[in-house]
């Protein structure tokens, strides 16, 4: 079947972003000048997908309202005569379909997944991490994973080579070669020390299931942190042979942590198509000072 869904888990507190997240949400802040939020349904637009599906908790209809119609601002930049910014304004509304569903309690990152199966149902579907970015504009992260489904018809998890000290941060995969950047998952751990690591390739930031996964996840115990880890399903599935792996192009950026969010900040900053000469200069100025 064609993936034409995309689910955002975005219930989340934000707390490694505190105080800046107490009472804003995280996936609402600018990298540059565009919200997390904004990136992830730009990545999906460009990829096909016509519907997302944000996974929200209480107090985060913002979300949402991003992509919705503003037009009290569409007729004050129109009276402004700020062609461009009413422009982008109007691009928001329609990149893609955007419905909210409620997360009530925080129970793990398989427990949001499975909170959007009514709005999915027994579709194939994309999740995207929403602070975790993709830079490969030529090639959208979620189009890599897209492109390997076609071919193979399994669920695709994308991966990225791991450093060691980095281990212990995601679900690690045991694989077998199949193809240039591709793989089939056998089994996989969810945040091992490195010692135990059955190879330096790591989960993160993009998946594509098949419907079947909600049923995975639904015989999921609860585990690290009383959570239902969406690795735990990724593992029931690979072990049934059921889950193929894409090792990402491009560059990825954690932005959920402060560091990695900088370090994000500062590349989108300088490949802005209007910023990114003059921000390259500015940087170099400041490095120079020191």
């Amino acid at each position: 079947m064609k993936i034409r869904k995309a689910v955002i888990p975005a219930a989340g507190l934000g707390t490694r972003f505190l105080p800046a997240t107490k009472c804003f949400p995280k996936e609402m802040i600018p990298v540059v000048d565009k919200p997390l939020i904004q990136y992830m349904v730009e990545e999906a637009a460009a990829s096909g997908i016509e519907q997302v599906v944000l996974v929200v908790s209480r107090g985060k209809d913002q979300l949402a309202s991003h992509f919705d119609a503003a037009p009290e601002l569409e007729d004050a930049l129109k009276e402004k005569k700020k062609t461009a910014l009413l422009d982008e304004v109007r691009r928001l509304n329609g990149l893609c379909e955007i419905i909210a569903v409620r997360q009530e309690r925080p129970l793990g990152l398989g427990h949001a997944i499975g909170c959007a199966r009514g709005v999915v149902g027994d579709e194939p579907f994309v999740v995207m991490l929403p602070d975790d970015m993709i830079f490969c504009p030529e090639y959208p992260g979620c189009k890599q994973l897209m492109d390997v489904y076609e071919k193979y018809g399994e669920s695709v998890v994308g991966l990225i080579e791991t450093p060691p000290h980095q281990v212990s941060w995601y679900g690690m995969v045991k694989f077998e070669p199949v193809a240039d950047k591709v793989v089939r998952v056998l089994d996989c751990i969810e945040k091992p020390k490195p010692e135990e690591a059955p190879s330096n390739l790591g989960i993160v930031a993009r998946y594509l299931f098949t419907p079947d996964i909600f049923d995975a996840i639904a015989q999921t115990p609860p585990g690290i942190g009383s959570e239902i880890q969406i690795t735990d399903a990724i593992k029931r599935r690979a072990r049934e042979g059921k889950i193929m792996g894409r090792i990402f192009d491009g560059l990825r950026f954690d932005a959920g942590d402060k560091l990695g969010f900088l370090e994000a900040t500062l590349h989108y900053a300088l490949h802005h198509p209007e910023l990114g000469g003059r921000f390259r200069e500015m940087a170099r100025e400041m490095l120079n000072k020191k």
